[in-house]
This record gives C-alpha cells, sequence and structure tokens, in this order.
C-alpha cells in the first residue's frame, strides 16, 4: 500500500513535468504570446488593423506590448494575403497547452489565450474561430481591393466623385452669390433696430450683419461637409488611403468631443459670464446717461465742473471694467492653466515695460482736466507754442496756432511746465494787450502819454472799459520807454489788435511830429524821423474811400 501511493506520487510528478516542458517548448518558439498570459490581464490592447480595417483587438505583456503584437500580427496577415497560392479555407486551429494557435500551414498568425477568452466572456474555442474567420476575410478583401478590375473601377469612381463635388461647388457658389443679391435687396431694408423707448439696443445694420454672417457660416460648412464627404469615400476606395479616409472621422470628430465635453464642462461658468456681460454693460450704460446729464446741465452737482463730465465717465468706465474683469477671471474658461496664466504675466510684463509715458500721460491728462488750467477754444501758450485748444485728449492736446497750424503736446509735456491761458481772465475782465515806444528826454512825458491814449482810441476791437493806460516802463541812455496798456475780449484776435494799435501810434505820432527813438542813438538828426500827412498814402498804399 505505501509503495503504491509512492507510484501515483511519481506518475503525478512526471505528468506535471511533462505538460511544463510542453508549454517552455511552446514559450521558447513563441515567447511573447505564450509566456505569463496571466499578466496579460493588467497589459493594454492595440487594435490589428489591415488596409484601415480593425480586424480585431489584443492584449500585450511587459515583455511584448499590444502595439507590437499587433503589428507582427498584421505584417503576418498581409504576407499571408499576397501570397496568391494560399487559399483562405487553409487557415486551421492548432491546439497548444494554453492556447490555441492560427496556423497557416506550418506558419503561425498568432495565438489565443485563456486571459484572452476570459476577457471577451466567451470561450476560447469560440474567441479563436472567429479570429480565424476575420483573417480569413481580411486576406480576401486585401486581394480583392488590389485586383485591376476593381482599382480601374474606383479610379472612375474618383474621378466621377472629383467632377460632381466640382460642378456641385460651382452651382452652389452661384446661388449663393445670387440669393445674397437678392437678399440685399428684398431683405435689407426690413431689418429694423431694437430699442426701448428713446434707447437703442441694436441697429438695423447690426442685425443685417449678424443675419449675413449666419448665412455665410451655414454655407461655409456646407462646403466643408461636401469636401469631407467627398475625401472620406475617394480615399475609402483605395486601400493605401483608406487608414486615411478612416482617419478623418478621428481628425474632425474628436476636436469636436473634447470641445463640445469642454463647452458642457464649462456651461454654468459660460452663463454667468454672459449674464454678468449684459449686467455690466447695462451698468456702463447708466453711468453713461448719467454723465451725459451732468454734461448738458440736466444733472447739476455742487462744486462739479460741466466740463469734467467726460473725462470722469471715462476714469469711471476704466475702473468699471477692471472691477468686471477682476470678477470674471476665475469664471473664463482655462483661465487656471499654465498657458492662459503665462500670457497673462506675459502681456503684464510687456505692458509694464512700455507703458511709463503713457500712464505718464494719463495721469497728466486726468491732472490738467480737474485742475482746470483750460478749456477747449481758450487762447494758451506752452512753452514756444500759441494757439487755440481745438481737443484735449487723455494723452495728447492738440492746438491750433494762429498760422493754421495744429500742434500736438504731450500731457506730461504740459503739466511739467508753464501754461499762459489768455482766455480764463479775458472773460470777465479782459486781457491786456501792451506795446512799448521809445520818446526822447526833449518830448514832454504828458504830450507822450496822450497821445498813446489817443491812438488806443483810434484803434477798433478794444474795450473803452476798462479804460486804457500807460506805464513809463524805463528812463534809459538815450530815451524814456513808455508802456501802453489797452484791454481786449477776444484773445483769439490779438494779433491783428496789435497790429492796428501799432499802425495807430504811428500815425499819431506822425501827426504831432514826435519821433520814435531807434535803438542805436548817435545824436539829433537835421529833420525829425516823422511822415508828414500829405505823404501817408504814397504810393502804392491807398487812400480809404470816404
Amino acid at each position: 500500500m505505501h509503495f503504491r501511493s509512492i507510484f501515483h506520487v511519481v506518475v503525478l510528478v512526471a505528468s506535471c513535468l511533462t505538460l511544463g516542458l510542453s508549454g517552455l517548448a511552446a514559450a521558447a518558439e513563441e515567447p511573447a504570446e505564450l509566456l505569463d498570459v496571466e499578466s496579460a490581464l493588467a497589459g493594454n490592447t492595440a487594435p490589428v488593423v489591415v488596409d484601415g480595417v480593425t480586424l480585431f483587438r489584443v492584449r500585450g505583456i511587459g515583455a511584448f506590448p499590444a502595439e507590437k503584437r499587433a503589428e507582427a500580427i498584421s505584417e503576418r496577415i498581409v504576407a499571408l494575403a499576397a501570397d496568391r497560392s494560399f487559399p483562405r479555407e487553409a487557415l486551421r486551429l492548432e491546439e497548444e497547452a494554453g492556447a490555441t494557435l492560427i496556423m497557416a500551414d506550418k506558419k503561425r498568425i498568432m495565438g489565443v489565450f485563456e486571459a484572452d477568452a476570459r476577457l471577451e466572456g466567451i470561450d476560447r474555442q469560440t474567441l479563436a474561430q472567429s479570429y480565424r474567420s476575420r483573417t480569413g476575410e481580411a486576406i480576401e478583401a486585401w486581394r480583392h481591393d488590389r485586383a485591376p478590375g476593381v482599382l480601374k473601377r474606383n479610379v472612375l469612381f474618383a474621378l466621377g466623385a472629383t467632377l460632381l463635388l466640382a460642378l456641385a461647388l460651382r452651382i452652389g457658389f452661384w446661388i449663393y452669390r445670387r440669393l445674397g443679391a437678392w437678399l440685399e435687396v428684398h431683405l435689407r431694408s426690413k431689418f429694423q433696430g431694437v430699442q426701448i423707448r428713446k434707447f437703442q439696443l441694436v441697429r438695423g445694420e447690426q442685425l443685417w450683419q449678424l443675419f449675413t454672417g449666419a448665412r455665410s457660416l451655414f454655407w461655409a460648412v456646407v462646403v466643408l461637409a461636401a469636401i469631407y464627404l467627398y475625401l472620406f469615400n475617394v480615399l475609402s476606395l483605395f486601400p493605401w488611403t483608406r487608414g486615411l479616409g478612416k482617419g478623418l472621422v478621428d481628425i474632425l470628430i474628436n476636436p469636436l468631443r473634447i470641445m463640445g465635453l469642454g463647452l458642457l464642462k464649462a456651461v454654468p461658468d459660460l452663463v454667468f459670464l454672459l449674464v454678468f456681460f449684459f449686467v455690466t454693460r447695462y451698468v456702463l450704460k447708466l453711468v453713461r446717461l448719467f454723465f451725459a446729464g451732468v454734461a448738458d446741465g440736466t444733472v447739476v452737482l455742487p462744486e462739479f465742473e460741466a466740463e469734467w463730465a467726460w473725462p470722469t465717465f471715462r476714469l469711471v468706465r476704466l475702473l468699471l471694467i477692471a472691477f468686471a474683469l477682476i470678477v470674471a477671471y476665475p469664471y473664463i474658461p482655462g483661465s487656471d492653466s499654465g498657458a492662459f496664466k503665462g500670457v497673462s504675466l506675459f502681456i503684464g510684463v510687456l505692458f509694464s515695460l512700455g507703458s511709463s509715458s503713457l500712464i505718464g500721460n494719463l495721469i497728466a491728462g486726468y491732472s490738467m482736466t480737474y485742475r482746470r488750467a483750460f478749456r477747449i477754444g481758450d487762447r494758451i501758450r506752452v512753452g514756444e507754442h500759441i494757439g487755440d485748444v481745438e481737443q484735449r485728449r487723455l494723452l495728447v492736446t492738440h492746438l491750433r496756432t494762429p498760422k493754421n497750424e495744429e500742434v500736438v503736446i504731450p500731457n506730461s509735456t504740459i503739466l511739467g511746465g508753464e501754461v499762459v491761458n489768455y482766455s480764463t481772465l479775458a472773460r470777465q475782465q479782459g486781457l491786456i494787450l501792451h506795446t512799448t515806444v521809445g520818446i526822447g528826454y526833449e518830448t514832454p512825458w504828458r504830450q507822450v502819454e496822450a497821445m498813446l491814449l489817443e491812438a488806443a482810441s483810434r484803434t477798433a476791437g478794444l474795450l473803452r472799459e476798462p479804460a486804457p493806460f500807460v506805464l513809463q516802463k524805463a528812463l534809459g541812455d538815450f530815451c524814456v520807454t513808455y508802456e501802453i496798456n489797452v484791454y481786449c475780449s477776444k484773445p483769439q484776435e490779438m494779433g491783428p489788435l496789435y497790429s492796428e494799435l501799432h499802425r495807430s501810434i504811428l500815425d499819431v505820432f506822425n501827426e504831432y511830429g514826435v519821433q520814435i527813438m531807434t535803438p542805436a542813438y548817435e545824436g539829433d538828426p537835421e529833420q525829425p524821423k516823422v511822415v508828414s500827412k500829405e505823404k501817408w498814402y504814397t504810393a502804392p498804399a491807398k487812400p480809404p474811400e470816404r
């Protein structure tokens, strides 16, 4: 009894060793497919593709990844299909220890393992039979697609499809243009704006542009769809391009799928941004209406000038937009991504490097606005430039000189220098114009002052009240310097008034025979340097008509 038990144990061990050696022999013949099949449960899968058609998927192991196994199986199937002497019916199944092999004569195509069958939920023999059937169909399809008659037919189909697409696109473009012209004539005038009372929300032209944009987008989608269908069908006709044709689905669908999923995920944030956009927009419009009322005097604020309305509105609008961007930033899709943050940082660095002068001019522009240094239309002098203020912007101020020249001055320059405003006080008290003459000591100063006042009274355009006055500016080496001061209310006429005043002074001094001294005095001339009245209108001058 004891020896019989020992005999049974020996027989059992011998059987196990025999099965183990058989498995090792199969592993030595194809190590990638027969070693450690249970580890395939943890491996990934890859498709076995022939001429762009996926036959089935296979699993890999650590030593032989799924991609390499699928590629090797595909190469074996193609090589077998290229051998037209091999009939499809010669494919057979061969059982091995733990695997079912698909064989072509003595050539091994692939092996099907118990692990594969368990994962597919069917028995190993049924799965191997399915793989053998799919392999046979792939061999027949490979040979059929490369038959000369089939290739000629597919070439004709491709040419016909190309001509049909070209004709369809040509007719479509013709219809698109004719329809656009018809809509322009018969439908455009019917688009009316949308407004609430006197406040217009959307103009009719904007609605028309939206309609034409939607029509163009629809036509573009139709053209792209036609081209896509053409490429898909034509490329699918030939075995060499069939994979590319089927890949067009992934090229088109995958981005749309990714964008669609991203859009669905971002819908709550997009709804918030949309609502927040319209709320911010209407708040800005209400603020604009308020400051428009301040500008035209409808709304009166104590100690607040009407001319400050629009600059203040622009400043408030900037602050509101900045606040809105801060609130909306976390809800922008992708705002938490590294790329978005990198672009934001790059833009911030560029802005900080290039905006020093910009910020300085902006601050200077607002500073001048609230300093009330000048207004639009004032005659001012900035440095060597004299002119009327035409425009006052945030960055620069535009002057129009008496010579009809436009001078653009940066606001930072104006803020850092001195500004002479000829118009501010001229509105209430009048602007004082003054000019000087040098008269010899032999002429009584009372006479000179009387003549200067008479010249002022003869000058048209000057104010009579306040009255002109004369100052003795200096007692020089050769003459007394007198200054005549007159008032005017129109600074823009300074040039013509000065010219007219100088004419009047010359006329009066000539009438009374008083000589205006020259800068270089060496002695009294034999005759006074005056023009007698009878020579006032010497040719080519003409006396005024009476």
